[in-house]
């Protein structure tokens, strides 16, 4: 007997990804997460917004039309993206000095600066700067791909600095910030390895004929499968994890609860002792 399974990899890994950024999003606004993370809750918003705007416009309007939606959407998301390493990076760092910040945002800048000349080729200047809607669309389209390089390594970059350094400077293994930086950089080193291994596959594959053609796609498709189930596991680690209270919010809640309690008891005692002597 043979089950006739409608949906294919692609369509399931769709339908999951998509829950499982509604889930995250009513797990960082009903757990209050927002107020601390409102650049990340951002964009998972936008990412989200991105997932459902491909399958309902697909096919559905013209391909130029298309094209400007979803470039535009990208350039937006990349720089959404930026803030959010940025947001990462001062939750991590808040008890940095100023000479540690400048030395780790310049270190990281080299790095990223490094990558993003050597990695992928550059299109032609007269591609790029050229009049007209097509030559504006590439350009969009080039400033979104390399600003997501870019972001990449930066976010890899930090996940490595907050893993070694996070506890010194007030971010410890449990915190937010620590395991949302995390999923970052997990799903950053996945996008990087699979732009790395496709294009070594594809400076060097020859294929001789239209079976080892079709075979090369399908590795393709297995590959972008493998990065979107990565990306799909760290969407369930951060639902997982901001779900759970972080231990030193609650420790700077309670620090505080406990403040308030002191200083109406002195305020209780102060009233007290104001009111035997008057009564004396």
């Amino acid at each position: 007997m043979h089950w006739n399974f409608p949906f294919t990899a692609v369509q399931i890994l769709w339908i999951l990804t998509f829950a499982a950024h509604l889930v995250l999003l009513v797990v960082l606004l009903g757990r209050e997460r927002t107020k601390r993370f409102p650049w990340f809750t951002a964009s998972i918003a936008l990412a989200a917004l991105r997932l459902v705007s491909s399958r309902l416009l697909y096919g559905r309007i013209p391909q130029i039309t298309m094209g400007e939606i979803f470039i535009t959407m990208a350039d937006i998301s990349a720089v959404i993206d930026v803030l959010v390493v940025v947001e990462m990076a001062r939750r991590g760092f808040k008890g940095a000095q100023k000479k540690w910040w400048i030395t780790f945002t310049a270190s990281l800048l080299i790095v990223g600066g490094g990558v993003l000349f050597f990695w992928g080729p550059w299109p032609q200047w007269k591609a790029v700067t050229a009049n007209g809607l097509l030559a504006h669309l590439t350009l969009m389209q080039v400033m979104a791909q390399k600003m997501t390089l870019l972001t990449d390594v930066l976010t890899i970059g930090l996940g490595v600095l907050v893993l070694l350094l996070g506890r010194r400077f007030g971010s410890s293994w449990h915190s937010h910030v620590q395991r949302i930086v995390i999923g970052l950089m997990t799903a950053a080193i996945s996008q990087l390895a699979l732009q790395g291994i496709r294009g070594w596959i594809a400076k060097n594959a020859m294929p001789h004929s239209q079976a080892e053609y079709e075979r090369l796609i399908g590795l393709f498709d297995k590959l972008m499968n493998a990065n979107n189930a990565v990306y799909l596991l760290v969407l369930v680690w951060w639902i997982v994890c901001l779900w759970i209270e972080d231990p030193g919010e609650k420790a700077t809640a309670q620090a505080a609860l406990d403040s308030n309690i002191a200083s109406t008891k002195g305020s209780d005692l102060q009233g007290s002792s104001a009111g035997e002597q008057a009564h004396s």
